[in-house]
C-alpha cells in the first residue's frame, strides 16, 4: 500500500512538479507543453489517450492520499489538459505558447460545462475541467489556424 501510494503521488503531482511554489497548475501546464514537444508527432494521440486514462486512474486516489479535494499539488490534470490542447496542432513553438496561454485562461475561467463538472467527486471532478479547457483550446486554435491559412491563400 505504501508503494502504491507513493507511485500515485509521483504520477498525480507529475514527478513532484505539483509541489513547486506559488502556481503549481501553471508549472504542470508548462510541463505538459514540454512533454508534448518531446512526443513523436504520429504517436501524440495515442500518448494523450494513455495519459488521460492514467490521470483518471490516479487523481481520485491522490486526492484521498493528500487529504484534500482537488489538492493544488495534483497537476496531472493540467498536464493532460495541455496534451488535449495540443493534439493535432502544428509542432511549432508559437502555437504551443499560444495554446499554453489560452489553456491557462480557460482553466481559470472554467467555461461551461467545466465549472459544473469540477464539482463532481474524485477523478471525474479533478480531470474534467482541464479536459474541457484543453478541448476548447484545441478547437479555438484549429479554427484560428484555418482562418490564417485561408487568408494566406
Amino acid at each position: 500500500m505504501v508503494i502504491r501510494n507513493a507511485v500515485v503521488k509521483i504520477i498525480a503531482t507529475f514527478f513532484y512538479i505539483g509541489y513547486l511554489p506559488l502556481v503549481p497548475g501553471t508549472f504542470g501546464s508548462l510541463a505538459g507543453v514540454f512533454l508534448y514537444a518531446g512526443i513523436i508527432r504520429h504517436e501524440a494521440l495515442f500518448f494523450t489517450i494513455i495519459l488521460v486514462a492514467v490521470g483518471f486512474l490516479v487523481s481520485g486516489s491522490a486526492e484521498k492520499i493528500l487529504g484534500r479535494k482537488d489538492s493544488r499539488h495534483i497537476v496531472i490534470d493540467e498536464v493532460v489538459g495541455m496534451q488535449v490542447a495540443l493534439v493535432y496542432l502544428p509542432y511549432d513553438f508559437k502555437v504551443m505558447a499560444i495554446a499554453f496561454i489560452i489553456f491557462r485562461i480557460l482553466d481559470a475561467l472554467k467555461p461551461y460545462p467545466a465549472y459544473k463538472l469540477e464539482r463532481l467527486k474524485g477523478s471525474l471532478g479533478i480531470m474534467s475541467d482541464d479536459l474541457i479547457a484543453g478541448l476548447y483550446t484545441n478547437m479555438i486554435l484549429q479554427i484560428a489556424l484555418r482562418i490564417v491559412s485561408f487568408k494566406a491563400s
